[in-house]
């Protein structure tokens, strides 16, 4: 009987069919595999990677420290961030050098897609993002659509993505694609949207499906058009009823300059930036994401200093701000053109990986926890009966909670502290948590299971 009520349900599943209008498409369900991944791995790798550069400092808006944006801020940018690009290319490598140049000096000579799975998988993180084609149209993958125009054809003479994607896979790891629906300087895209989308854009996003078959596609640069423009509906109506991953694939929101945080599957956040407003503690009732770098830029800027980086414990907390507000958190890497992963930026997968060996628990399969009390350095997440109190800076005095009822057990993982606690009218106080950031058993953030308090 078991295995009939099974089968009818997985039949009712597959059987849905969804329409090509947002109403429909919205109420496909994120799949909960996504849910419960919260840590991403981005990457952005491309030409770009190649002159790597792009200016730091507080005197410039997020959006202008990205080094992906060479080729658009030298060529069309008239504003001081365009001056510094274009300063830095012309004194670098001349005026007349082109950004097409820089494509054969991108070699990925030193890629190693396992060694590279190997660091993403010790990091803790449970899917992988990569730039599959960003907005100066090159593709990662020999694409019949960006002929001459992609790794296979120019610069390594490999398939990156389909590489990356074989490792990654063998790691048990989830694994995406980020995908630019425009193109700067695409001279069909430039004369004819329409034709653009319908003969390139939507054959070369159908190829990067049914060859590597992904478990998110990842699109940005909508914003210049509506999502009927892009026919984001028709090509969604596809992925969800009849592509090989209908079943399990994610999708963000940037479908259409009309979408973001309304449309498509989860909704994103970028630097804590939602299209210009400040994000930082937004709420969402819907799943979410937020995607940043290590540093200031997501493809790799040789520009930055360590002062330009975050620190371990900086990424560490901002792990859990976004988990325990019900996000994911998508941490970009930039590789070098000659395909390895800076070391700085290993070392920082590395700590975050040892602390969620400790504390994973508390982040994956996680749902938000109760509000934090103000000022209190603690936030929370739940699963099941069990609540997870994340301890990010030193308490002296005893943290009071407030909870229906006594937790059947109270430990701090990866320790064996005793702790002192206490439990009257719907206050649980904690005493003995005389704890410091940034020492063993986990470090940077300590976590209290309250076991059965929910």
């Amino acid at each position: 009987m078991v295995m009939v009520a099974i089968a009818v349900t997985s039949s009712t599943l597959t059987a849905q069919t969804y329409k090509a209008d947002w109403a429909s498409l919205d109420a496909r369900p994120i799949p909960q595999w996504f849910k419960d991944a919260k840590f991403g791995i981005f990457i952005h790798w491309g030409v770009y990677s190649v002159p790597a550069w792009a200016p730091v400092g507080k005197e410039y808006a997020v959006y202008s420290k990205y080094s992906e944006w060479y080729w658009n801020r030298m060529v069309t940018d008239s504003s001081k961030v365009g001056k510094a690009f274009r300063a830095y290319h012309n004194k670098t490598y001349g005026p007349n050098f082109m950004y097409q140049d820089f494509a054969p000096q991108f070699k990925a000579e030193l890629f190693n897609p396992e060694q590279w799975a190997d660091v993403f998988k010790n990091a803790g993180a449970q899917y992988v993002v990569l730039t599959s084609k960003h907005h100066d149209g090159f593709a990662l993958w020999p694409s019949a659509q960006s002929w001459n125009w992609n790794a296979a054809d120019v610069g390594p003479h490999r398939d990156l993505a389909g590489d990356l994607t074989k490792a990654v896979k063998a790691k048990g790891l989830h694994m995406g694609f980020y995908y630019s629906l425009y193109e700067w300087f695409n001279p069909l895209y430039k004369s004819d949207v329409g034709k653009y989308v319908s003969e390139h854009m939507i054959p070369q996003l159908k190829d990067l499906v049914t060859r590597y078959q992904p478990d998110i596609i990842w699109p940005d640069g909508e914003w210049e058009h509506p999502s009927d423009t892009w026919q984001s509906q028709q090509f969604l109506s596809w992925l969800y009823n009849e592509s090989p991953v209908k079943n399990t694939v994610v999708v963000n929101d940037r479908w259409g300059k009309e979408t973001r945080s309304k449309h498509g599957g989860y909704y994103t956040t970028e630097y804590d930036i939602v299209h210009n407003e400040d994000a930082t503690n937004k709420k969402f009732e819907h799943a979410w994401e937020e995607c940043r770098g290590i540093g200031g830029s997501f493809g790799y800027n040789r520009n930055e200093n360590l002062e330009d980086y975050n620190s371990s414990d900086a990424l560490i907390q901002m792990l859990i701000q976004k988990v325990s507000r019900g996000g994911n958190l998508l941490l970009d890497i930039g590789p070098a053109a000659d395909g390895t992963i800076p070391v700085i930026m290993q070392q920082r997968l590395a700590d975050i990986g040892a602390w969620l060996k400790i504390n994973g628990e508390a982040i994956f399969g996680t749902t938000a926890g109760q509000p934090s009390p103000a000022n209190a350095n603690i936030a929370y997440t739940q699963k099941g009966k069990d609540l997870y109190a994340f301890v990010t800076a030193q308490h002296d005095k005893p943290i009071s909670i407030d909870l229906a009822h006594a937790p059947a057990k109270i430990s701090v993982l990866g320790s064996s502290l005793d702790l002192k606690t206490s439990y009257k009218n719907g206050k649980l106080v904690i005493d003995g948590l005389k704890l410091y950031p940034n020492l063993p058993s986990g470090g940077y953030a300590w976590v209290v299971k309250l076991e059965g308090a929910l």
